[in-house]
């Protein structure tokens, strides 16, 4: 069975902000169709969908109604089973998200739960429990929303309910073989439609302490990605893996009806690489993001010590690490690097390292064309974060902002002409279309068009050895991608990426293959400009 997704490149499309069909503003599914084509000419393997099932989107989606059906915003089933024929005829896998951590509190389990009252077993489905203090007038525990405030809610009786999140997505109580059993039919129910695997979110979350203890007191600093340390009872909690193991179970059996391998992908912000390469042991999910690289500053060092430690880990359990550098939730790399022209450098650079890694990759809708983060307008601002927080964090509008396909205005190709997007794009985005930047050799979408191309070409990427390099300047990241026995012409690849703030000269024999930007090379000599990645293949 051919495991495709060993080292596959897969693309993240938000499905709000990638294309609108029917001139709401807002990105459907039917808009993901006629966008086929550009996804199978970008060079991808696959796409993973985010959330277009029944929901009230308090939390654009990730606020689940109804698991089992599509939200007439996005489209219907029938446009979904028509969207999947089309990607697998482009040859394109298609992975859906699978949000188990919470539900919508218009769910009907929970509005069941809500009228049952207090003690009644349908309460069990989720996590409510008596307040504590006089009259019961404070929360169960002192655990935090993720988008900011308390992690619970009180409801008309005086009970409390868990949210991790916003109010509006009641944390499933995942001890309740309920909630496992009906779970366990929404897998069988997409896996049935023909998709090729999930997206899980929020894995590291779905099982909580039992007792709910408080957490320790709150850190001084800011926690930006990984929660697990300060807040050690609600998060990467043994009991999840049992819940991974019965989902691979439920996959395998699949594969092995038609010999076709599926994956699971798991979203898990967990700081430690090996507590991480836990959630990809051989019976649990096939993949999980390592987030180390999105985490990490524009230093050499730290991409080295990064890339070293989840290779160290993954390999211990016999999987490959899951590159990422942005996604829906995050600030964009030519943002986070920087600012202008530097963020851009830097943010190609970063990519064509991350492409030259061994392992599955995963891009954000726009990484190709190096979008940066928009700075919304505090009226326009929609994410939950922006309230929840008392409006001291922006939230993450700013890389969902809809993508700028052609035309010199908004919607640039969003949607319809005149209408208007669902988050205003900038005026400057003019420069920056995908149709403008595939006739720009110099453009970021050539770039990732070439290396992809490259990528598949080229026997020694994708899957395989990395092999550091010590004989280059400080400031400099290098490795070599050996040669793979047997194949012809394919003598291996050296990568090698400058964080240094001068131009860097390397000895570095052979021919050049790729640069995310202008460099010197006389075939033995390779002069690197700060923030700078090239391609070499050795002499």
């Amino acid at each position: 069975m051919h495991l495709w997704w060993l080292d596959a490149v897969l693309y993240e499309v938000y499905i709000r902000s990638f294309a609108d069909s029917d001139g709401d503003g807002i990105g459907d599914l039917a808009g993901i169709t006629t966008r086929l084509p550009y996804l199978r000419d970008l060079g991808v393997d696959g796409i993973w969908i985010t959330p277009f099932y029944r929901s009230p989107m308090a939390d654009h989606g990730y606020d689940v109604a109804d698991h089992r059906d599509v939200d007439p915003l996005f489209g219907d089933l029938a446009t979904f089973d028509a969207l999947l024929t089309d990607a697998h005829r482009h040859g394109l896998k298609v992975l859906v998200d699978l949000v188990p951590n919470h539900s919508s509190d218009v769910h009907p389990a929970f509005r069941a739960a809500l009228a049952a009252g207090a003690g009644a077993p349908e309460r069990d489905l989720y996590i409510f429990r008596d307040g504590r203090g006089e009259n019961a007038a404070q929360p169960p525990n002192n655990w935090v929303s993720v988008f900011g405030g308390p992690a619970w809610t009180q409801v008309a009786d005086g009970q409390w309910y868990l949210h991790l999140f916003a109010p509006q997505q009641p944390d499933w109580n995942w001890r309740h073989p309920q909630v496992r059993a009906d779970h366990d039919t929404t897998v069988r129910f997409w896996l049935d439609r023909g998709v090729d695997g999930f997206r899980i979110d929020v894995t590291h979350g779905l099982v909580k302490n039992d007792l709910l203890p408080d957490n320790p007191p709150a850190p001084g600093e800011t926690i930006t990605f990984f929660r697990e340390r300060a807040e050690p009872h609600a998060w990467d909690q043994d009991g999840v893996h049992e819940i991974y193991q019965r989902w691979r179970a439920i996959v395998e059996d699949y594969d092995r009806r038609d010999g076709t391998a599926r994956a699971l992908v798991g979203e898990t912000w967990v700081a430690d690489p090996r507590r991480l390469a836990r959630y990809v042991r051989p019976d649990e999910l096939h993949l999980t993001f390592a987030f180390s690289l999105l985490a990490a500053p524009w230093s050499a060092a730290a991409w080295r010590s990064a890339i070293t430690e989840d290779l160290a880990a993954t390999a211990e359990v016999g999987a490959p690490a899951t590159w990422v550098l942005s996604n829906h939730d995050v600030i964009r790399p030519a943002s986070r690097y920087g600012d202008g022209a530097i963020g851009l450098r830097r943010a190609r650079a970063a990519l064509l390292t991350l492409l030259a890694l061994p392992g599955p990759v995963f891009l954000y809708q726009g990484d190709e064309l190096g979008l940066p983060e928009v700075d919304v307008p505090p009226e326009a601002r929609q994410d939950p974060v922006w309230e929840r927080s008392g409006r001291s964090r922006p939230g993450r509008d700013g890389a969902r902002v809809p993508l700028p396909w052609s035309e010199h205005a908004q919607p640039f190709g969003f949607s319809a002409a005149g209408v208007t997007p669902w988050l205003p794009q900038p005026d400057v985005w003019a420069d920056l279309t995908a149709q403008a930047q595939a006739s720009d050799p110099m453009s970021t979408l050539v770039l990732t068009r070439g290396a992809l191309a490259l990528r598949r070409a080229l026997a020694c990427l994708g899957g395989g050895a990395l092999r550091w390099r010590d004989d280059l300047a400080p400031g400099c990241l290098a490795f070599d991608r050996p040669g793979v026995p047997g194949a012809p012409d394919q003598a291996g690849l050296t990568c090698v990426m400058s964080t240094a703030e001068r131009d860097t000269t390397c000895a570095l024999p052979g021919r050049l293959i790729l640069a995310s930007g202008p460099v010197g090379y006389d075939g033995v000599t390779l002069t690197l400009p700060p923030d700078t990645t090239a391609w070499l293949a050795p002499r």
